[in-house]
This record gives structure tokens, C-alpha cells and sequence, in this order.
């Protein structure tokens, strides 16, 4: 892999910018501080734990709000180390072909890791500057453990393209569930946004994804539940209308069938 080939550095600066190198990818990890990055001349705001996936032809600017402290890394990686053993399982190397929809690719993080990623990152950049022996495998573990953080945000198998319209259709949807899940939480309502018939949807989602459209839709459900329950202020039964379920009872059902956990057990777990 050779001792430089991956650079890690903190974004300190009030404005960071830069187009990546031709042969490599930046992964750019916003933990907070940041009014808004700026790829290609669009500007994106309420970025805070969210990882974007930087392909060499994006031009790009991080603008810092006033704080002198680090808001995040910026992970410098050449493409063969997307190839390496240890990653090929993992759908976080196909993200970057995400933007063949004109989409740019941005990773929003589960709540509450942040923690963590910036353990990781910050081991990541103690290692890069050492000669410590193994110091390459532990480079790689490292990767491939931050990795698997984003991976459940990325798990599309196939290469989205205009060959692909399957891998396209599974990744609007989700697109919808992300921003419709307070309303619609059956397959036959995202369907019909999409304009085409339940089956086909769940036909789609199985071949693309190796499950089902609802099981993305009550995945959805769960990880927002969990989320507002842990760092909301927010009664249960408010919760439960917020996200659409008909009563609180319902809402203490779903969670239970899922996670075996009330809502009350998980706002204190």
C-alpha cells in the first residue's frame, strides 16, 4: 500500500477547498462546525455527521463557521484500496457511482457515533504519521471498520447507471422513504409515488438489495423512532402522531415487535 498512499488531515481551517487527485477519492467526515460545503458550485447546509464521497472530477469548498476547533477529517484514498479483500463486501466502494443520477454523494451517519468515527479517525491520523511495524494492517482494520458504519446507508449491490434502471428505482425509493416516512409506511404508498405496481417495487428492491420494500420502510422507521426517543424532548405519544403511527399503543407494538424493546426501554437504554 506504501506509507503515504493514504492522507488523513483534521478540517481546521475557515475555508477548505481543493479537487481531489486524479487517481483518488476524498472522504470528507463533517462532525459539526460547518455552515455549509460548497461541490461544484452548490452549496449544501445541515451537514453535521455526515460523510460525503468525493469522486477527482468534484471541485469543492468547506466553509468553517468560527471555532478553533476541528470539525471533521478530510480521508484521502487511492482507488486500488477500494479494491482491497477486506472491502469488496462492503457497499460503501459503490457510492461513488452514485452521482451517475446526478446525485452527489452524501452518507448522513446514525445518531450517536459520532463519538466513535472520531476515534477512528482520529487512531487513522496517529498511524499515518508513525512507523510502527503492522502499520498497515491496522490502517486497513481501521478503514474497514469506519466503513462498515456507513455501509448500512449505502447497500445498494449493483452499479447504478443508465443500464441499471433496477439499482435507479431502489435508490429513489429510498430517497422517498428518507423523506416521507413521517407519512407513508406502506409499500403501496411509495409505489404509487414512484408510479409503478407494489410487485414490481418489491421485485426491484429484492434483486438490488436481497430483501423487501417494507423491511427498508419499518428499517427506516426504527432508526428515526430511536433516534427521537434518545435525543428529542418529546413525549412518547408525540413521537408516535409525529412519525405517523395511528395511537401510542400501536407505536409501543411496532417497536416492540422489532426491537423487542418499549418505547420507554430504548429512551433509556
Amino acid at each position: 500500500m506504501g506509507p503515504q498512499t493514504i492522507k488523513i488531515s483534521p478540517i481546521l481551517n475557515k475555508v477548505t477547498s481543493g479537487q481531489c487527485e486524479k487517481e483518488y477519492y476524498t472522504l470528507c467526515w463533517i462532525q459539526n462546525g460547518v455552515s455549509h460545503i460548497e461541490i461544484n458550485k452548490a452549496k449544501y447546509r445541515n451537514v453535521s455527521n455526515s460523510v460525503f464521497f468525493l469522486t477527482p472530477d468534484f471541485d469543492w469548498k468547506i466553509y468553517k463557521n468560527e471555532t478553533s476547533s476541528s470539525s471533521g477529517y478530510l480521508l484521502s484514498l487511492p482507488k486500488f484500496v477500494l479494491d482491497y479483500p477486506a472491502f469488496k463486501n462492503l457497499h460503501i466502494t459503490q457510492v461513488r457511482l452514485f452521482k451517475s443520477i446526478d446525485e452527489i454523494p452524501k452518507i448522513n451517519l446514525s445518531p450517536g457515533i459520532e463519538k466513535r468515527v472520531q476515534s477512528i479517525l482520529e487512531m487513522l491520523d496517529e498511524l499515518t504519521s508513525t512507523n510502527l511495524a503492522h502499520k498497515e494492517d491496522a490502517i486497513l482494520s481501521l478503514l474497514n471498520t469506519f466503513f462498515v458504519y456507513c455501509d448500512g446507508k449505502c447497500n445498494i449491490k449493483t452499479y447504478i447507471s443508465e443500464n441499471s434502471q433496477k439499482a435507479v428505482l431502489v435508490y429513489k425509493f429510498k430517497k422517498i422513504i428518507d423523506k416521507k416516512i413521517s407519512e407513508f409506511h406502506e409499500v403501496s404508498s411509495y409505489a404509487e409515488l414512484l408510479c409503478i405496481s407494489d410487485k414490481y417495487l418489491n421485485e426491484c428492491v429484492k434483486e438490488v438489495l436481497g430483501t423487501n420494500a417494507k423491511s427498508l420502510i419499518d428499517e427506516k422507521l426504527i432508526m428515526t423512532a430511536r433516534h427521537e426517543l434518545k435525543f428529542i424532548d418529546k413525549t412518547i405519544k408525540e413521537i408516535a402522531f409525529q412519525l405517523g403511527f395511528s395511537s401510542p399503543d400501536y407505536f409501543s407494538y411496532f417497536l416492540k415487535k422489532h426491537t423487542k424493546s418499549t418505547p420507554s426501554q430504548v429512551r433509556k437504554n
